[in-house]
């Protein structure tokens, strides 16, 4: 059984990590949860906090003793927190599940370095669905190649706090490495005004946010006379907390390094990778 701890548990996603781990049964079992040190939710049960009732798991502001109890930590915060953590897991050996997106190149590289020292899972997003559709996009990118633009368009909740997603970042990735582009060269980010003409190896982003959208992305091929959309669209945090406990699970007794969701899957990595 995986002992596992959730940081930031009072968040929507912490949440419904604390049912997710409890609807998984006897693969694993959580045994800390932590907030900020001044939430008024420290000492509270994370069980009555996420709704399903006491399950004898109060909350800490204590990280140390976090990543101390949990075998496996999962994290769904923000990148300044995830960061300002990283040294601490690393010191006590603890394994990182992270759901955090919006890190820079020099957070990514920090994270990496971690990885060369304990188990990390980290992606954009924590869905079988989504991870599927990385590799189906990057699979029509490689066949259609230069005839068609591609444009990634993402929504989400009003409450999101970085733009583009980082799946749509992980979509517009995939798709330039499977045509042989580098994502931060062609990207586009938004358009205004004036812009001319579209250049063709551009990859363009579309950000749209409002209400509770939990997540929808679609990678659109335009062609010439005719276009083809692939989309996937989240109806629940649920899809994301599974799959990140599925990752927590897997992570238990890997060696050191930094993994993502085509590993947990076991996808091939001689095909859309």
């Amino acid at each position: 059984m995986v002992e596992i701890g959730i940081m930031g548990v009072g968040g929507r996603m912490g949440r419904m990590l604390v049912q997710a781990v409890q609807a998984a049964g006897k693969s694993c079992r959580l045994v800390a949860a932590s907030e900020r040190a001044d939430s008024p939710l420290i000492g509270q049960d994370a069980g009555e906090v996420a709704g399903i009732g006491a399950i004898g798991v109060p909350i800490l502001s204590d990280t140390g003793r976090l990543f101390a109890t949990g075998r496996v930590v999962i994290d769904f915060t923000r990148p300044e927190v995830t960061l300002a953590q990283l040294p601490k897991a690393v010191a006590l050996g603890s394994l990182l599940v992270i759901g955090t997106t919006g890190f820079d190149a020099g957070g990514r590289g920090k994270i990496a370095e971690a990885g060369q020292q304990i188990p990390i899972v980290m992606a954009p997003n924590f869905s079988v669905g989504v991870n599927l559709m990385m590799r189906v996009v990057a699979d029509v990118a490689r066949v259609l190649e230069e005839s068609f633009d591609i444009e990634i368009i993402e929504a989400h909740h009003r409450h999101k706090v970085d733009a583009p997603s980082g799946t749509a970042l992980g979509l517009g990735r995939a798709v330039a490495q499977a045509i042989g582009r580098e994502l931060h060269e062609v990207a586009v980010y938004g358009r205004e005004g004036i812009t001319g003409e579209r250049e063709r190896q551009t990859i363009g982003f579309a950000t749209v946010r409002g209400g509770d959208i939990v997540g929808d992305h679609t990678v659109l091929f335009a062609g010439e006379g005719e276009r083809l959309e692939v989309t996937h669209r989240a109806s629940s945090r649920m899809t994301f907390a599974k799959g990140a406990v599925r990752a927590a699970i897997w992570l238990a007794g890997r060696k050191a390094g930094l993994y993502d969701m085509a590993d947990v899957l076991n996808f091939d990595r001689g095909g859309s990778e």
